[in-house]
């Protein structure tokens, strides 16, 4: 057994002491910020509630951008145990999204277990029509036989065989066409798919590519955003997880003709492909923005 002396567990307590004061100072620190943090998102979110109109607007990017540059750094915050009046405001994104519930979607390269369209037209977008495209019909059996044990859901799926090269004026009518990893293995076949999708898709509708990052690489092609934005679209987004969801996803829009921009922007469910779309494209945008900011303060603060 090991007696200390009086100047050691003197030392002892002060060193535990300082401990505490810092665990407390950092425990303060958290709560502040957490404190700061949801009383700005809840000043958007009014400022957010007040908007007679949700279209594009510099009123409407500038309070979307200053809410997403606000929630995507680090935070401490645990939204579910919120009060229940801030839970409430937390009612905005569901506004926000719900234009999509009425969305034409295709996957393609869906394959014989369609997951991404199952998860998003179950729990995402309950009203939305899913076209898959799969060159394989094989594949797409499977695929019916897998989603006909849901009546309501079967309804909403349909599983197409084609070559996406083959497919022209249907791609007009789509809002979002997801571009699976293994269609175009070859950088050049990507460019390919990439540019006749470009070619045909509805100006305003959005392009999600599938990618990864790093020695994912080694998994599934790497695709460089330059060759979407050679394709013909406008990346609003790339984004690369952690943990062990493996794929990248690069997040690109069709451009509008400055011509029709004004009317895209008006004619609300007129037309399916600006109402629609309208909102996640500009989530997306704002998303882009923000990542660029966080870079561009990032960047300043590096020692010179």
């Amino acid at each position: 057994m090991v007696v200390m002396g009086k100047e050691e567990e003197k030392q002892q307590q002060e060193v535990q002491e300082e401990a505490r004061v810092v665990v407390q100072q950092e425990t303060t620190a958290d709560e502040e910020a957490e404190a700061a943090l949801v009383h700005k998102i809840s000043g958007l979110a009014a400022a957010i509630a007040k908007l007679p109109s949700l279209s594009p607007s510099p009123e409407v990017n500038a309070l979307f951008t200053d809410l997403v540059t606000a929630c995507i750094p680090r935070s401490t915050v645990d939204v579910e145990h919120l009060a229940p009046e801030l839970q409430r405001m937390r009612a905005w994104s569901t506004a926000c999204w719900r234009t999509t519930s009425r969305a034409r979607v295709a996957f393609v390269g869906s394959g014989p277990l369609p997951l991404s369209s199952l998860v998003l037209a179950a729990r995402h977008l309950p009203a939305a029509a899913f076209d898959n495209y799969d060159i394989c019909g094989d594949a797409n059996d499977r695929a019916r036989r897998l989603v006909s044990a849901d009546a309501a859901l079967a309804a909403r799926m349909a599983f197409r065989t084609s070559d996406v090269a083959d497919v022209t004026r249907d791609l007009a009518g789509y809002d979002v066409v997801f571009l699976a990893a293994l269609v175009g293995m070859a950088a050049e076949e990507k460019a390919r798919v990439v540019e006749h999708l470009g070619k045909h898709m509805a100006p305003g509708a959005a392009l999600v590519v599938r990618s990864a990052h790093g020695a994912r690489g080694f998994l599934y092609p790497v695709v460089d955003p330059e060759e979407i934005r050679r394709g013909g679209f406008d990346v609003l987004a790339v984004h690369h997880p952690e943990g062990e969801v493996i794929n990248s996803v690069i997040i690109a829009r069709k451009p509008v003709p400055a011509v029709d921009a004004h009317a895209v922007a008006g004619m609300g469910h007129a037309h399916a492909h600006g109402a629609v779309l309208s909102r996640p494209c500009l989530c997306c945008e704002m998303e882009a923005r923000a990542h660029q900011k966080m870079e561009e303060v990032a960047v300043e603060q590096l020692p010179s």
